[in-house]
């Protein structure tokens, strides 16, 4: 019979979270097979994320937050205007090559990452906020999204097929979790950590997943596959650093809006352009989840020291 003592040792084995995430990537990278096999269930993983971070935030701070003008205005323009337009101009001055400006654009026109929220909550930081914040930019994508595309990689993007996505990826997993609260919200309490699990498990299938065709790409294009990973981390740490300079309050929450800024969700992006997708698109799209699922543990052991520094004497 298994002691709570056996348990607990076992545990402190298990790495945190955001290590966790980091492994999922290098394994997807370095097992192909198995990055390949898991791909098809992205688009579940994606949809237990998003349940999962709705089972676990409370409604009444959920509302709280919407009121903020930080909220429901300031961060959501930020991150779907004035993020795209200030990279696209950067990029312009820098003298990058065209390919690349395209790639760079597109992938931070997307919304914020469907799983920053259950980072945010992994770190231990409030994930009501980025949860508010992510919902309303997926709600403007639709308009802004084409727009910048059109504007800065000549594309022709369909409003209403991305309108149709976020519905189906947020409106369900949303509805579901509503349903769920009414009915048992208490035992969901008693089951908070098995929720967690279950959010942790589908982000680690996510970043397995997207690592798929990544290592073809990087043995056929090095050279090419190194600047793209050197830039996405540049633009992704950038964007995290911006957030954490413009929003006033406490580390937690300054880190929070980084997240909210650098970490985007290509593939919606990905998937709306379908063949129009160059190869060099392809690949800095790819490149951007490295950053996204490695940043966590850099931000985590920031936090780490700024508490020992806080409780020491």
């Amino acid at each position: 019979m298994t002691r709570p003592k056996d348990l607990t040792r076992l545990a402190r084995l298990v790495p945190s979270g955001p290590t966790l995430l980091i492994i999922g990537v290098l394994a997807g990278l370095a097992v192909p097979a198995l990055a390949d096999a898991v791909r098809p269930l992205m688009a579940a993983a994606i949809f237990v994320l998003v349940f999962g971070t709705f089972l676990q935030i409370d409604g009444a701070a959920f509302r709280r937050a919407l009121r903020r003008p930080l909220v429901w205005l300031l961060l959501p323009v930020l991150a779907m205007l004035v993020c795209p337009l200030a990279v696209a101009f950067a990029a312009r001055g820098a003298g990058l090559q065209a390919e690349l400006i395209v790639a760079l654009v597109l992938s931070v026109c997307a919304p914020p990452s469907s799983g920053t929220a259950a980072v945010a909550r992994m770190l231990g930081f409030d994930a009501t906020i980025p949860l508010a914040v992510t919902l309303l930019s997926m709600a403007l994508a639709p308009v802004t999204v084409p727009l910048i595309a059109a504007g800065f990689a000549d594309l022709a993007l369909d409003p209403l097929a991305l309108a149709t996505r976020l519905a189906l990826l947020v409106g369900g997993a949303g509805a579901l979790a509503l349903l769920l609260r009414r009915q048992a919200a208490a035992r969901l309490v008693q089951y908070s950590r098995t929720i967690d699990a279950l959010v942790l498990a589908s982000l680690l299938v996510f970043a397995i997943a997207t690592m798929a065709g990544v290592r073809t790409q990087i043995e056929t294009q090095p050279i090419a596959a190194a600047t793209c990973v050197g830039l996405a981390f540049a633009c992704n740490l950038g964007l995290q650093a911006l957030g954490a300079l413009l929003t006033p309050g406490p580390l937690a929450e300054r880190l929070t809006t980084g997240l909210v800024l650098g970490n985007r969700n290509v593939g919606l992006v990905w998937s709306a352009m379908g063949a129009a997708v160059s190869p060099m698109t392809a690949l800095f799209f790819a490149a951007t989840q490295f950053p996204i699922y490695m940043t966590p543990r850099l931000i985590e052991m920031l936090v780490r020291r700024a508490r020992k520094e806080e409780a020491s004497p």
